[in-house]
C-alpha cells in the first residue's frame, strides 16, 4: 500500500472470480444493507443526489457482462491520490495484483472506467491495457493465460 508522510494514498485490490463476487454481495452483503436502507425509489427528495446514487447502487447493484466475464474473469480496482501518482506506483500495484491473480488461475482482468476519468484512461493506455467500449464508460482487459484446451 502506497504511503509518505501524509498517511496512505492509495490501494489496489481484485476479485479472481467477478462472478462468484456478485453472487456473493447478493447473498451475504446487499440483503442487510437494503434492510438497514430505504429504497431511493421509494422516497421522493429527501435525499442528496450522492445519497441516492448510493442508494440505487444498494438496491441495483451493477452486474458485469457475462460474456466479459467469460474471457476476463478477475476484476480490480485501483485508486492513487494525485501525490503519489506519476511515479510508477500504480503500475508496480497494479503488476502486483496481476501477478496474485495469475498465480491463482485467473485466464484475465477487467476494470471499467468513466470516459470522462481522463487521466486513468491515459494511465491503463499507457500501461498496456486493452480498451473495449463499454455501456457505462470504457472497459480495459488484459489476457493471462490461455483458455484451457477441451
Amino acid at each position: 500500500m502506497p504511503e509518505d508522510a501524509a498517511g496512505v494514498a492509495g490501494y489496489v485490490l481484485g476479485a479472481l472470480d467477478t462472478q462468484a463476487f456478485q453472487e456473493r454481495l447478493e447473498r451475504d452483503w446487499w440483503p442487510e444493507l437494503r434492510a438497514r436502507y430505504p429504497d431511493p425509489r421509494e422516497l421522493a427528495g429527501a435525499m442528496s443526489d450522492s445519497e441516492r446514487h448510493a442508494l440505487h447502487d444498494i438496491y441495483q447493484p451493477f452486474r458485469t457482462d457475462p460474456a466479459l466475464v467469460s474471457r476476463y474473469q478477475s476484476h480490480l480496482h485501483i485508486d492513487l491520490l494525485p501525490r503519489m501518482q506519476g511515479r510508477g506506483i500504480g503500475r508496480r500495484l497494479i503488476e502486483t495484483l496481476l501477478t496474485g491473480l495469475r498465480a491463482s488461475g485467473s485466464r484475465g482482468v477487467h476494470l471499467h472506467v468513466g470516459r470522462a476519468n481522463e487521466r486513468a484512461v491515459g494511465f491503463y493506455r499507457h500501461i498496456g491495457l486493452t480498451e473495449l467500449p463499454g455501456d457505462r464508460g470504457l472497459i480495459f482487459v488484459t489476457k493471462l493465460a490461455d483458455p484451457p484446451r477441451s
